[in-house]
C-alpha cells in the first residue's frame, strides 16, 4: 500500500484530499465525520467580512430610524459595529477551538475578505484559538470601472502582507481567475509571503429564466469540466513559484486528484463531489489514488508530484492556448 502522506503549508496531511471551505465544514460534528471518512484536512466555512459589514450597516440604519432613542447617543453606533463583529468572530473562534479538541487532522481557518482593515486583528484571534493555518479567500471582483487593474492587484498584496506581519501560522491565498496577468500575481503573492495559493474561487453565477423573465442563479455546484483551468495554471506554475499550489473547483474523483498532483499540486480541495456523494466518497477517491500508485510502483506522493508540470513536460506547449488552435486546424 502506498504512503499518501503529503505536505501542505508546512503541515503534514495523511493524504492530499482537503475538504474546502463550505457548509460541509461549519460544525464540529460534520468535521468529525469528514475525518472518519478520510479527509486529509478541512478548511472551515469562511468568516465573511462583507456579511459582517452588511449586518452592522443594517443594524445602524434601524437605529437611525428611531431618532428619539439614539439622537443623543452617538456611541451607540460604535457599539452596534463592535457587537456584531464580536458575535460573529466569537462564534467562529469557538468552532476552531472545539474542532481542534475533537479531531487530529489540520483545521484551517478561512476568512473571505474585501479589505485589509479588520483582518490583521481577527487573524491573531484565529491563531490563538488554535487554527493550524489561515486561508485568505480574497474576494475583489473586477467590477469597478474606475479602478485600474494594478490597484486591485495591490489590494491582494496589502491584505496578505498585513496578515503575515501579525501571525506565525502559515497563510494561503485563494484567488480567482480574473487578473490581467494571473501568473505574475501568483508569483508576487509567493514573494510577499504566501505559503500557498488555492486555484480558484468559484463565485455564484447569474442565469436568466426566460419563462419568468427573471435573473436567477446558475448551478451552485461545480462540474468536472471546470478543473481544466486549475490544471493548466498549476501545470504552468508548478516548480516555478516558491509556494504550494492547491487545486479547487471541479475536483470530482480520484483520477482528477492524480492528474493535478502530476501537474504540480501539493493537494486538492473538494466540496461539490462531497455534497453530491456524501463524506464516504473521500474514501473512494483515496482508494483510486492508492491503487494507481501501486500499479505504477510509486511509494510516495513526491515521486510523481509535478512530473508533468510545464517545466518538466516533454511537450510544454500543451499548457498554452496555441495547442487549441493546432488541434482544430489539424496542424501537426
Amino acid at each position: 500500500m502506498a504512503d499518501l502522506t503529503t505536505k501542505y503549508l508546512g503541515l503534514t496531511l495523511n493524504n492530499p484530499i482537503i475538504v474546502a471551505s463550505s457548509g460541509l465544514t461549519d460544525s464540529v460534528e460534520k468535521i468529525k465525520e469528514l475525518e472518519r471518512n478520510g479527509a486529509g484536512a478541512v478548511v472551515l466555512k469562511s468568516l465573511f467580512e462583507e456579511q459582517i459589514l452588511r449586518e452592522a450597516e443594517y443594524r445602524r440604519k434601524k437605529a437611525e430610524q428611531n431618532g428619539m432613542m439614539y439622537a443623543e447617543f452617538s456611541e451607540t453606533f460604535d457599539y452596534i459595529d463592535l457587537h456584531i463583529k464580536e458575535k460573529e468572530l466569537n462564534h467562529y473562534l469557538e468552532l476552531i477551538s472545539k474542532a481542534k479538541k475533537e479531531v487530529m487532522i489540520p483545521v484551517i481557518a478561512s476568512v473571505n475578505c474585501v479589505t485589509a482593515h479588520e483582518w490583521t486583528t481577527f487573524a491573531k484571534d484565529l491563531e490563538k484559538a488554535g487554527a493550524d493555518a489561515l486561508e485568505l479567500n480574497i474576494f475583489i471582483m473586477p467590477f469597478n470601472l474606475d479602478k485600474d487593474c494594478h490597484e486591485v492587484d495591490k489590494m491582494y498584496y496589502e491584505i496578505l502582507e498585513k496578515v503575515k506581519k501579525e501571525i506565525n501560522i502559515p497563510v494561503a491565498v485563494k484567488v480567482s481567475q480574473y487578473f490581467s496577468n494571473l501568473g505574475f500575481v501568483i508569483k508576487t503573492l509567493a514573494e510577499k509571503g504566501a505559503d500557498g495559493v488555492v486555484l480558484f474561487n468559484r463565485f455564484a453565477s447569474p442565469d436568466i429564466d426566460i419563462e419568468s423573465v427573471k435573473v436567477t442563479h446558475a448551478n451552485i455546484y461545480s462540474t468536472p469540466e471546470e478543473v481544466h483551468n486549475s490544471l493548466r495554471w498549476i501545470g504552468i506554475l508548478g516548480k516555478r513559484v516558491n509556494c504550494d499550489l492547491v487545486a479547487s473547483n471541479g475536483v470530482h474523483d480520484g483520477e482528477t486528484v492524480i492528474k493535478l498532483i502530476l501537474a504540480g499540486a501539493s493537494a486538492v480541495q473538494v466540496a461539490s463531489a462531497i455534497y453530491k456523494n456524501g463524506p464516504e466518497y473521500i474514501l473512494e477517491m483515496k482508494k483510486t489514488l492508492d491503487s494507481w500508485m501501486d500499479k505504477k510502483g510509486l511509494l510516495y506522493i513526491d515521486q510523481f508530484k509535478g512530473k508533468l508540470s510545464q517545466e518538466k513536460s516533454e511537450n510544454p506547449e500543451i499548457f498554452e492556448r496555441i495547442q487549441f488552435m493546432k488541434y482544430f486546424s489539424e496542424i501537426k
